[in-house]
């Protein structure tokens, strides 16, 4: 990596940390409300969702309209494992780790198994195809109930008097009803490490070797497999990369609230459209532009909420003023003059940022 776009990452790091130090100021002299300190860690989850996602859509081409299902199996089964060990792991930061892991790689496994039939798609075809696999995990989970005894772990997709649980068995799972008491261990500070290690992880990968087979890949297919690039390699590498990230922000997710449930809701088509909503009006490719833009469109509608009914229609309405802006001529224009008079514009412009 050269200097310049060391120095380039490093502002990139530094403006997330930043943000942080400026979050951690105003809660301790008390400017920050209690509403607004409930939102930080979703901040952090819609945040690494958006980075993931650019990944697939920005840095290898393809849309993926499933990415809250990836998000729901990390969910679940650090929720799931958190609960289990509970009682046995004591330690909430140990514990906690040891879900982020299981998270991880479970979204990457199912993002792997996913990706090697539907990455052979292409265009409208695979965005269809993504969107069902990933209503089709949300919807396993869904009708999905585990319980535990003595006589060790039950399985049943009917309902929890399936399971045949003794009386003095627990029940972890509860289909539509999800996860109760999962141990709340995720704060503000791990959300923005984990930013941090996202950031890492998808910087580090498109300056590689790698980024640059899989961008060579998203320009031209043809011509990359004509020199020698295993296109199929790449393809699942940045997509179960992308799903297993998703999957560390559904470990956030799953730990910052008592109660999780995998109803539409939480992890349906509307999630993984909002979160394709962060990736383009940020702009496809920009990593800055994807965090800035998760921030602010998850703020919008929660300080508009003293509007009442009007907050979605002023929300409605800056989705579709950014969307001009960002493909308007005169925004165009007004970014090329910027380009000619601002050496640092014009700097990240070129490198696609």
């Amino acid at each position: 990596m050269d200097l310049r776009k060391y120095k380039d990452n490093l502002i990139t790091f530094g403006i997330v940390v930043a943000a942080y130090v400026i979050m951690e100021i105003l809660m301790a002299t008390g400017l920050l409300t209690n509403h607004l300190k409930g939102l930080l860690v979703p901040l952090c989850v819609y945040v690494i969702l958006a980075l993931s996602l650019n990944l697939t859509v920005g840095i290898l081409g393809q849309l993926s309209l499933g990415h809250a299902g990836f998000m729901c199996v990390g969910a679940f089964a650090s929720a799931f494992f958190s609960k289990l060990t509970e009682n046995v792991i004591t330690v909430d930061w140990i514990r906690f780790l040891i879900a982020l892991i299981i998270g991880f790689v479970c979204a990457g496994i199912i993002g792997l198994l996913v990706g090697m039939p539907v990455l052979r798609l292409k265009g409208d075809y695979l965005a269809i195809v993504t969107l069902a696999f990933g209503e089709i995990i949300k919807n396993l989970i869904n009708v999905l109930y585990v319980g535990i005894d003595s006589k060790g772990l039950h399985f049943s997709m009917k309902d929890s008097l399936s399971l045949n649980l003794e009386e003095e068995g627990t029940i972890i799972i509860n289909g539509a009803q999800g996860i109760t008491g999962t141990p709340k261990d995720s704060n503000f500070t791990i959300g923005i490490v984990l930013i941090l290690l996202t950031l890492f992880v998808v910087l580090n990968l498109i300056k590689s070797r790698d980024g640059r087979a899989i961008m060579a890949i998203r320009d031209n297919e043809i011509a990359a497999e004509s020199i020698g690039i295993n296109i199929t390699k790449y393809k699942l590498m940045a997509f179960s990369i992308s799903a297993a990230l998703a999957g560390v922000a559904g470990v956030l997710y799953a730990h910052n609230l008592n109660t999780l449930m995998a109803t539409p809701k939480n992890f349906g088509y509307n999630m993984s459209i909002m979160i394709l909503v962060f990736v383009v009006l940020g702009g496809i490719g920009s990593m800055r532009g994807s965090m800035i833009a998760a921030v602010i469109l998850t703020l919008i509608p929660e300080l508009l909420r003293g509007l009442a009914n009007y907050r979605m229609l002023i929300y409605s309405v800056v989705l579709i003023a950014m969307m001009i802006f960002n493909q308007s001529p005169a925004a165009k224009d007004f970014k090329e003059r910027m380009k000619a008079r601002l050496p640092f514009f014009n700097k990240a412009a070129k490198e696609g940022r």
